[in-house]
């Protein structure tokens, strides 16, 4: 038997290849978008696709199930799970609780397993030709590792209002299910940490199922529903605006992107022009760069593991937009974005500083000036997750987060000075360039966050990161 797991670390996302040498089938369980790491590893290991299938309708990225098939024409195998509002509308080979698939010498059973979503499924993984019993289950955002997935996504992120008690009661029944596979099994899951799927995902991206059924907190509460669906439910993080528009788009028909777009570079003049017909520019550059000088009215997302994350949060499906970012840089932030159906990307720029605009400076200050203003008459803005503010934050400061900041500006004063900050940086220059690009005029940047506040403090340092 073959077997790769890739992980995105962009979204934590985790997608999986699985092949018969024998008879060189493959199946791909979960594709990102970009494919072509796929058809690179069939390649070098003598495979060929033959069976494509997902987990569940996923809300986080936007699936390559359908562009993998159009390649390769492999089939593609979808649940048929969850009642009629949770049907694929395209053509697929429906999957029912108990169905077999088979992969060469391989089959995977079909467990329904619902509670993230209604249509949720897992693979049982048997190797025919080594044993005739199970040796892995690729659960999706069922179970994780240390976590199980979140069931009020659908009410959260696509306003399906009375989804997520539901969700969750159809997660206490699923776990059942799990607990009763054998302990030896290997659990392979569609997240790791850093994925907004879950709140405690584990950073390994292996479990068995007897170690998640003494270390997962979800397995300490199987004989209490109400305890169960109560910590469920409670201290999720924010879900992504974007995730709505990803459950629709891999639901339904739309265009594919077999290859990863190449963009182009453009000269100063086109970049004049475009930016000064409106179109949106998304600052790239690290948050230092981007404070030290700016294009006026640009978005600073910085090109790291979060950028298509925020993208998501902060753009919509219709707009063009600029990217500034350098040449080695282009092709990733690409794949970032096409991982989450982005594709309105109008070209890029890497120099701010030749484009004869006047650049504005972002204006940072230290824990000791912060001290300094604490008491005068300012606004402080924690522009932290619900849950990280609730958890502990600075005496007087309001939370309006940073994601749904832009739907919020009527919170922020334009009378005071207003300071903003988030954990360690990266959240509050996001906000900066929001406020920034709206016009506030008076906003101070504490970058050092509540990470230096905690220090200055002398208290132990929270272990959230932006």
């Amino acid at each position: 038997m073959f077997f790769q797991h890739v992980f995105d670390k962009s979204l934590a996302q985790g997608s999986y290849v699985i092949g018969c040498q024998a008879t060189g089938e493959a199946i791909v369980i979960d594709a990102k978008r970009d494919i072509d790491v796929y058809l690179e590893i069939a390649s070098q290991n003598n495979l060929r696709i033959t069976h494509i299938a997902e987990t569940h309708i996923h809300a986080d990225f936007l699936c390559g199930s359908r562009e993998l098939s159009a390649v390769t024409g492999a089939g593609m195998y979808l649940s048929d799970e969850g009642g009629e509002d949770w049907q694929y509308q395209f053509p697929h080979i429906g999957l029912k609780d108990g169905d077999l698939i088979r992969v060469g010498n391989l089959t995977l059973a079909v467990l329904h397993t619902p509670g993230h979503t209604p249509e949720s499924i897992s693979f049982l993984l048997t190797d025919h030709p080594a044993t005739d019993k199970p040796v892995m289950v690729f659960t999706g955002d069922f179970v994780f590792v240390g976590d199980i997935g979140r069931p009020d996504l659908l009410e959260k992120a696509a306003g399906l209002i009375g989804t997520k008690e539901a969700g969750a009661k159809q997660m206490f029944q699923s776990l059942k299910k799990f607990a009763a596979l054998p302990e030896y099994l290997q659990v392979w899951s569609a997240h790791g940490a850093g994925s907004a799927c879950g709140k405690a995902l584990g950073a390994v991206h292996s479990s068995t199922v007897g170690y998640e059924k003494i270390r997962n907190w979800a397995f300490q509460h199987d004989d209490d529903e109400k305890a169960f669906t109560d910590l469920l439910l409670a201290g999720q993080p924010e879900p992504p605006k974007y995730f709505a528009m990803m459950k629709h788009l891999n639901k339904v028909n739309r265009p594919l992107l077999i290859e990863v777009p190449k963009h182009q570079k453009l000269s100063g003049s086109a970049f004049l022009k475009a930016y000064r017909n409106g179109l949106k520019v998304i600052d790239a550059r690290d948050k230092i760069n981007f404070a030290k000088g700016f294009i006026p009215g640009s978005l600073n997302i910085q090109g790291n593991n979060s950028f298509s994350t925020w993208a998501g949060w902060l753009l919509n499906y219709q707009e063009q937009f600029v990217l500034v970012c350098d040449d080695y840089q282009i092709e990733d932030l690409t794949r970032k974005l096409m991982r989450i159906g982005l594709d309105n990307i109008y070209g890029y720029i890497s120099d701010v500083n030749d484009l004869g605009i006047a650049l504005q400076a972002a204006d940072v200050i230290s824990i000791e000036e912060f001290k300094t203003l604490q008491n005068e008459d300012v606004q402080i803005i924690d522009v932290r997750g619900v849950s990280e503010y609730e958890a502990g934050h600075i005496e007087g400061a309001n939370h309006v987060f940073v994601g749904t900041l832009p739907d919020h500006l009527d919170k922020i004063s334009k009378d005071k000075q207003v300071i903003i900050h988030c954990q360690g940086g990266d959240r509050s220059a996001i906000a900066y360039s929001i406020l920034a690009g709206n016009g506030f005029k008076n906003v101070k940047n504490f970058s050092g966050g509540m990470n230096a506040w905690l220090a200055s403090e002398g208290k132990t340092i929270a272990s959230e990161s932006d």
